[in-house]
């Protein structure tokens, strides 16, 4: 994995990963999800991962995406 991207959210709900991802994505933040749950029993974790260069704004919209919950 190249060094220029960051975990900035895990969980173990793909649905929530799926709605932050397409979130970020609207506000022109690249990311990607990196799937580590297994695929029988569903235990593990689901990283969202952004460029270094965007974590901040990344995690603001995030913070605000958190608190409207």
């Amino acid at each position: 994995m190249d060094e220029n991207w960051a975990p900035i959210f895990s969980s173990t709900k793909l649905y929530e990963i799926e709605l932050l991802n397409g979130m970020l994505s609207e506000n022109d933040i690249e990311c990607f999800i990196f799937n580590k749950q297994d695929s029988i029993y569903l235990i593990g974790e689901i990283e969202l991962y952004v460029h270094i260069d965007n974590i901040m704004k990344a995690k603001q919209l995030i913070s605000k995406y958190n608190q409207s919950e």
